[in-house]
């Protein structure tokens, strides 16, 4: 709204007066769309329109890394192997991260997470994920130094917090359902100094997400898994993905 604390403050993703394109206005769906200048923003030239409707997962997935603050060198785990997730492993590679560990329960993500910079994967329906990850003959022993919740669900979420290391940083981008409730221990929370941050949205990042789209750092084509037309649509959300489906495209026209 430009008007509220939040805007004043730079966190527009706060805002008080909130108003989502695509969640309480119309959004994309469509062959044409209106909206304020302020929020229409310019692909670069080299940028293909089918990679364009990344920007606003990739801006959502760099708004969670930029408050993760990773260092080069630093170990990441990864919850949910979805578009989100993929995304956000490839942008731990890029910070630095030397480790990264991605936990989902579909063989075909796990695959494709590797091609896309993963140096682990888990099948938390194989195996006790926390004593794979962060016991004492695990993957990472005594956890990773920051934890991304990417799936949005209650397991993920409770155990994002053990997954990490003590003094480390768990951040949810996964959105859960409201009123969802998750069992942790404060005492853990307190003992360990965990940091455990929300990150919604993605706040003036969608220019760095086209950009960087553009430059070819972020593969893409590897996650759009069909295309359907503008009449299919409706069919294609009310139903569930298909096995190993990550990203399907709406193409009007």
């Amino acid at each position: 709204c430009g008007r509220c604390p939040h805007c004043h403050a730079g966190r527009v993703n706060l805002c008080h007066n909130l108003v989502a394109i695509g969640i309480r206005r119309d959004g994309g769906f469509a062959e044409y769309v209106v909206l304020p200048n302020k929020q229409a923003i310019l692909l670069p030239k080299d940028l293909k329109p089918k990679h364009g409707a990344f920007c606003e997962p990739l801006g959502c997935c760099l708004h969670g890394v930029d408050l993760a603050q990773i260092r080069p060198g630093s170990a990441v785990a990864v919850l949910g192997g979805g578009v989100i997730g993929l995304l956000t492993v490839q942008l731990a590679r890029l910070a630095g991260a030397t480790t990264i560990i991605l936990s989902t329960r579909q063989a075909s993500r796990r695959a494709l997470a590797k091609e896309l910079g993963a140096t682990a994967t888990v099948d938390p329906t194989a195996c006790d994920i926390i004593d794979t990850v962060v016991g004492p003959s695990g993957l990472m022993p005594g956890g990773v130094d920051v934890v991304f919740e990417c799936a949005g669900v209650r397991e993920t979420v409770e155990q994002s917090m053990r997954l990490a290391r003590a003094g480390g940083v768990v951040i949810a981008v996964g959105v859960m359902p409201q009123g969802m409730k998750a069992e942790f221990e404060p005492f853990d929370l307190l003992f360990r100094e965990l940091r455990v941050l929300g990150s919604f949205l993605n706040p003036f990042t969608h220019r760095r997400a086209a950009d960087l789209i553009a430059s070819g750092a972020i593969e893409i084509d590897k996650l759009i898994s069909r295309q359907v037309t503008l009449e299919e649509a409706a069919a294609v959300i009310a139903n569930p993905p298909a096995p190993g489906e990550v990203k399907v495209l709406v193409v009007p026209g």
